[in-house]
């Protein structure tokens, strides 16, 4: 991924102020363009970003022995379509671990939505599909707007406030939680959007019905692809079908700025599916050194455990977790008030 907007240094730096004590990342030299944060305990490295990053990608150079140690490095979020196919060097080993389904659409043989449209769905399809624009702007005052390069800090802290409110509105009425509302992670998406904005490494792409924002995406930006991060709807919208309007205008402006790629990320939902014209996997990559004892131990342990949580998501604990938590904070919330 050329211009990777998730080991830039704004990405990084404001990750670290809020993650880990505004103490920059380490580097290693046989990493290219990665940084790492040490495990308390453990003689375990884990890249900079975490789960918060859209796709990390990596090269790695000749090992150093010395530097190496019993070291073991975790790198989370690695798209398999990205994935570097040459092994580590030895010592180093790697194991490729399969945690998230991801969906994407390739744009590069289309000249323009249609274009794209008539290739992915039939004839009945894209009469529909387009019918919910038409409908869309004929009930209401429909406006669109791109934030990318340009916005005042003044409107990015209003609309950044309506974004929250949307999701709250949303997953209350789903009645799940969402980890993107809590207060840590809010307050950093919140402080790292804007400069990346600035930078055009990520964009709000905004639904206006008069001056109420009524659809919002978030996204990062590589070189090629646009990388969709949160997208939320007005549910009070849900019968204009905000959502897929939202999908087709991105895909429109991605073909007009030259981008080869909309990544719609982890995560497996219908509307993915329903798009996207490639599936392919998120991994993490464990790298360790094979002529040492312990980094092979936790190494194994790593891959061991992450074959478990894969395991249970395949079984959908993870939705069960996720609406227990809402409840559970439903209960906190009715009692302090």
């Amino acid at each position: 991924m050329q211009c990777n907007p998730f080991t830039s240094d704004t990405f990084t730096t404001i990750w670290s102020k809020h993650f880990n004590s505004a103490k920059l990342g380490i580097p290693f030299s046989f990493f290219e363009n990665l940084l790492f944060i040490k495990h308390r305990f453990l003689n375990l490295y884990t890249n900079v970003g975490k789960t918060f990053t859209k796709g990390i990608t990596y090269c790695i150079t000749n090992p150093n022995p010395k530097e190496l140690g019993s070291k073991v490095f975790l790198i989370y979020d690695v798209p398999a379509y990205f994935a570097s196919v040459e092994p580590p060097r030895d010592p180093l080993k790697r194991i490729r671990v399969k945690q998230y389904p991801g969906y994407l659409i390739e744009l590069k043989d289309y000249k323009d939505l249609n274009d794209y449209m008539n290739n992915a769905f039939n004839r009945k399809s894209r009469y529909k599909l387009r019918s919910y624009k038409r409908q869309l702007e004929a009930n209401y005052n429909i406006s669109y707007q791109m934030y990318y390069g340009d916005m005042s800090k003044t409107e990015y802290n209003l609309l950044f406030e309506q974004f929250r409110q949307l999701l709250v509105k949303r997953y209350d009425d789903k009645k799940i939680s969402n980890n993107n509302l809590e207060a840590h992670e809010w307050s950093f998406y919140k402080e790292v959007v804007y400069p990346m904005i600035l930078k055009k490494q990520a964009s709000l792409y905004v639904i206006f019905d008069n001056e109420k924002p009524i659809g919002i995406m978030l996204n990062y930006l590589s070189m090629h692809a646009v990388h969709i991060a949160i997208t939320v709807f007005d549910i009070d919208y849900r019968k204009s079908n905000v959502g897929t309007v939202n999908i087709m205008n991105l895909i429109q402006w991605s073909l007009e700025n030259n981008f080869k790629i909309v990544d719609f990320s982890k995560g497996h939902y219908d509307y993915k599916q329903r798009w996207g014209s490639i599936k392919y996997d998120f991994e993490y990559h464990i790298v360790y050194n094979s002529n040492s004892v312990c980094s092979k131990s936790i190494a194994f342990f790593l891959q061991h455990w992450f074959k478990l949580k894969q395991y249970l998501r395949d079984k959908k604990v993870n939705e069960l977790l996720h609406k227990f938590t809402f409840m559970f904070a439903g209960k906190a919330k009715a009692a302090n008030t």
